[in-house]
């Protein structure tokens, strides 16, 4: 008796796969909460992307060469946000970003950077602040992983 495997692989089953790419490119927005995180998102901008927008949200939503953005705008042009905070920072703008998120039932991701020399009351800050507005939170021990996640998402 012939296995799924063979049974699948065969002429007669292959006229129902699925012809194109698995995956297309997501339209991923990466924002930086604090002056900290900037440093990280501008040096991630200068790399080859496909589908990836690189801002700052200090005190408003900009691009990285301080034009001003409107945030509702920039949430309906993706499929996934991305919050970069370091640990201790300045992460007040996660509540903004993150209600317009959800509104617009878009996706996002909060990282945050610097937990190997963060306190636990730095950590905690952080977290207070990006946790109810991400659905995944990851604590990035380097900023590598930051590129390594945009990699694997095919931005």
């Amino acid at each position: 008796m012939p296995s799924e495997s063979v049974i699948m692989s065969s002429a007669a089953e292959a006229r129902f796969r699925v012809q194109a790419p698995n995956s297309t490119p997501r339209a991923i927005t990466v924002i930086a909460l604090d002056a900290a995180s900037e440093r990280v998102v501008r040096r991630l901008a200068d790399r080859a992307w496909n589908r990836a927008s690189f801002l700052t949200a200090h005190a408003t939503l900009r691009d990285l060469t301080g034009q001003p953005l409107v945030l509702d705008d920039r949430i309906a042009a993706a499929d996934l946000i991305v919050m970069v905070a370091s640990a201790g920072g300045h992460a007040d703008a996660a509540a903004a970003i993150g209600r317009a998120s959800s509104d617009r039932r878009v996706m996002t991701t909060a990282l945050i950077i610097g937990t190997e020399t963060a306190s636990e009351a730095a950590l905690a800050k952080t977290l207070a602040q990006v946790r109810p507005w991400s659905l995944m939170v990851v604590m990035a021990d380097a900023d590598d992983y930051i590129e390594d996640m945009l990699q694997a998402l095919r931005a």
